[in-house]
């Protein structure tokens, strides 16, 4: 009878050690990580999704340099101006031509004047006003700037060579003085 206990005890652990064993743990699954990152790592979001309530924000990049600080500074600044003025460019030429068309100008070809006309103006547009607001080096010694210009400064800028534009051609400036063409303006480029 003993022998029949120990065999019964042998056999129930030998048992549970083929079933303990058998069943592997559920790999965990990771969840995504969709911080941002710069240089392999965690980085300040601005410098993914630059972003700043009421204006314009680029990030502007240097790569370490043997020149300096100094040196690092002016070539993130400009690389900030230009992501700057890529942004208001494409900006500004979505809803200038989203105005003329909800203004109800007719023709194709003073729409196309107008959006030209406005585009080569605000393209000399020097970026016054834009600077840098926040400053993060990498650990491999990359320069990130957060560089912004008040979307009130650009916006007045816009509407002045819209008006400016419109003036030329007296036809256009008729129907451009409407009071809802102006509404419209206002709500497509605040000032306020």
């Amino acid at each position: 009878m003993l022998k029949t206990i120990v065999s019964l005890a042998a056999a129930g652990l030998v048992a549970s050690v083929i079933t303990g064993c058998g069943a592997a743990p559920e790999p965990k699954k990771e969840e995504p990580d969709f911080r941002c990152r710069q240089d392999g790592v965690l980085a300040p979001k601005w410098t993914c999704v630059p972003m700043v309530e009421g204006a314009y924000a680029g990030v502007g990049i240097a790569q370490k340099s043997a020149a300096g600080m100094g040196h690092m500074r002016r070539v993130a600044l400009a690389n900030g101006r230009s992501d700057l003025a890529q942004q208001i460019k494409s900006q500004v030429k979505d809803k200038v031509e989203t105005f003329t068309r909800t203004t109800g100008m007719g023709a194709n070809e003073t729409v196309d004047k107008v959006t030209t006309a406005v585009s080569k103006q605000v393209a000399k547009i020097d970026l016054q006003g834009s600077k840098a607001i926040d400053s993060w080096q990498s650990p491999a010694g990359n320069l990130y700037l957060l560089v912004t210009v008040p979307e009130a400064t650009v916006n007045k800028v816009v509407k002045d060579a819209v008006k400016t534009s419109a003036k030329n051609d007296q036809a256009l400036w008729q129907q451009f003085q409407s009071k809802n063409a102006l509404e419209s303006l206002d709500k497509e480029f605040p000032t306020d």
